[in-house]
């Protein structure tokens, strides 16, 4: 019985210094058996971060309980939440799933393709290439040219050449609001910080007005824009709060 208690005991205290300690977890990235580098794999609750090498490996600091997030432009968001399960494992596997790609309109006559070839055309990108030169080329060879008396590749003189061309500048805000879109993925304002579409518009105003928002333009870093949203998304919720009142 003494034996039974002790083994039991110990099975407990072991289990809960594996919850309580953190561990050199390692996994690999992959999507549809095709291992992805460069996923940036970040511990939001530890607030370290990593990245896939080459064969889609990763390693990084982790405990039970802990939050971590696994962000492409190419793919779609993946968070996971560890348990314990997943830190007794000697390899972690994270799937990830590719983002649609939208396809370039390509018009195709009736009387050419039947519906199920046209099906068949769709789903494939290289017929679809195919078509999309073969009308390029009809479009030039059936191009008649006239000659006007112009030279062709003349010097223009209407046009002030010496004059270089005035450089866009970009509006700030606008610039804050691309790297929020390029560091957070679209799910992440209404599931991580409950801001509706509606509010999200003036939230990312409200963000840019602040001065910090400066350093991460001149910085960017993933993580610490999270941050920054997380901290403000604070603020931005008990400014609602008193406007209610």
């Amino acid at each position: 019985m003494k034996v039974k208690l002790l083994t039991t005991i110990s099975f407990f205290t072991y289990q809960l210094s594996i919850s309580q300690t953190e561990k050199l977890l390692h996994g690999k990235v992959a999507s549809q058996e095709l291992v992805l580098k460069n996923i940036e794999v970040i511990n939001k609750t530890a607030q370290t971060s990593t990245r896939t090498n080459e064969l889609g490996e990763f390693s990084i600091l982790a405990k039970e309980q802990d939050s971590l997030l696994f962000f492409s432009k190419d793919y779609l968001f993946t968070r996971l939440k560890l348990t314990l399960k997943d830190l007794e494992k000697s390899y972690l596997i994270v799937e990830m799933n590719p983002k649609a790609e939208e396809l370039e309109t390509v018009v195709v006559s009736r009387s050419v393709f039947n519906k199920t070839e046209l099906k068949e055309i769709a789903n494939n990108r290289e017929e679809v290439n195919k078509i999309k030169n073969r009308k390029q080329f009809d479009d030039v060879t059936t191009k008649v040219t006239v000659y006007d008396g112009k030279i062709k590749n003349a010097l223009n003189f209407s046009y002030p050449i010496f004059d270089k061309p005035k450089k866009k500048i970009e509006p700030h805000d606008d610039l804050f609001k691309k790297l929020i879109i390029a560091s957070c993925p679209p799910e992440f304002f209404l599931k991580n910080l409950n801001i509706t579409s509606q509010e999200k518009e003036l939230f990312i105003k409200f963000c840019d007005a602040d001065p910090k928002s400066k350093i991460l333009l001149e910085h960017p870093n993933v993580l610490a824009t999270m941050d920054f949203l997380y901290a403000k998304n604070e603020e931005f919720k008990k400014l609602e709060t008193k406007n209610l009142n």
